[in-house]
């Protein structure tokens, strides 16, 4: 098999264990990678490598078991509702915290979206939804339409949020008509629809992609960003702060820059918390003021954590953003830094 390292001799089990060759990437991607001028960089994101075999981490640190309430429904924060709508993604990132399956059918992993609507019905602190998985769009856009006919009847929902990879991965896909009337039904709702891109390169952001956020912005759209922190891919503030500036440009606003997990097969894509505090503070320095709206975010199986400096006494600094306990929102607290540390759980407590 062919890795960006070079050629390697691997046994089927191998190739099984780490979970290595269910993968897709959408031909749209492909090209524009290859095409472009990132391609040292992005290939990382598609292609295998020799590392993710001695990878460690674990399989899912997102504390998803934990916070399911309903089968596909997580309600790990108080206003927000994670729906996981499919188990399918648009094409294949190698840093997925979640390793889905793609390139293949599949049916939604939340089927009983009646049993969800009550259960977000009986709580009215629940102000948004965001659909993902997966991908909600690799449904049809009828499917969505069904799953929307539980949802907007819903009161106290204020927004309906789909995070997404396939305004960068597969762009024609918004050019299905019926997407707008969707966008238009959840405007008529009372509502806001929102699309959360996850560019975290600017070598993603093509022509195609730009035309239809400008146009799907036309429609009332809102857009944010969120990208993740990759050793190798974008582990440097002048490419962040041309995504991000470009984002502005386009009226996407970027609002977390994730610090990578620990994940099993994807932890050499983490960058040490020092590292990432310096990309952080030179992202800053090369943003104009009013393009200054990303938090540098961990998310953490406790909660959304803001990671803010390190300080002069050896000591990480950072504040809870989001949490199950309300009290902890916004209370600064820090451990100890040790050289290398990618992760919450790589710093001594004390």
């Amino acid at each position: 098999m062919n890795f960006i390292e070079g050629t390697r001799v691997v046994t089927a089990g191998e190739l099984q264990a780490n979970s290595i060759t269910r993968y897709h990437v959408a031909k749209f991607y492909r090209e524009q990678i290859t095409n472009g001028r990132y391609y040292d960089q992005l290939r990382y994101i598609v292609e295998p490598s020799l590392e993710e075999f001695e990878s460690p981490g674990n399989l899912d640190t997102s504390g998803e078991y934990d916070n399911t309430v309903v089968p596909g429904l997580q309600h790990k924060y108080a206003q927000t509702g994670l729906l996981l709508v499919t188990d399918r993604c648009v094409s294949y990132c190698r840093f997925c915290f979640r390793k889905r399956i793609v390139g293949k059918d599949s049916d939604e992993i939340a089927p009983d979206f009646a049993k969800v609507a009550r259960y977000i019905a009986d709580h009215p602190e629940m102000t948004n939804v965001l659909l993902s998985g997966g991908d909600p769009f690799v449904l049809s856009t009828a499917k969505i339409d069904k799953i929307l006919d539980h949802l907007l009847p819903i009161p106290h929902l204020e927004s309906i949020r789909f995070g997404t990879k396939a305004v960068a991965y597969e762009p024609k896909r918004f050019e299905d008509p019926a997407l707008s009337a969707l966008f238009q039904r959840i405007h008529e709702a009372g509502k806001t629809a929102v699309i959360v891109t996850h560019f975290d390169h600017i070598g993603e952001i093509s022509v195609d992609a730009e035309s239809n956020i400008r146009s799907l912005r036309a429609q009332g759209v809102q857009f944010f960003n969120q990208s993740v922190l990759l050793a190798k891919v974008n582990d440097d503030p002048e490419i962040l702060a041309a995504t991000f500036a470009k984002c502005h440009h386009m009226g996407v606003r970027p609002y977390y820059l994730f610090q990578g997990r620990p994940v099993k097969g994807a932890s050499h894509f983490q960058v040490p918390l020092r590292r990432g505090l310096e990309i952080a503070h030179g992202i800053n320095q090369r943003l104009s003021g009013i393009q200054k709206t990303f938090k540098y975010i961990m998310s953490h199986y406790t909660g959304k954590i803001e990671i803010l400096d390190l300080g002069t006494d050896g000591r990480v600094y950072m504040r809870y953003h989001q949490n199950k306990t309300r009290e902890k929102i916004g209370k600064i607290f820090s451990r100890p830094y040790l050289e290398g540390a990618c992760w919450l759980d790589d710093l001594p407590e004390g």
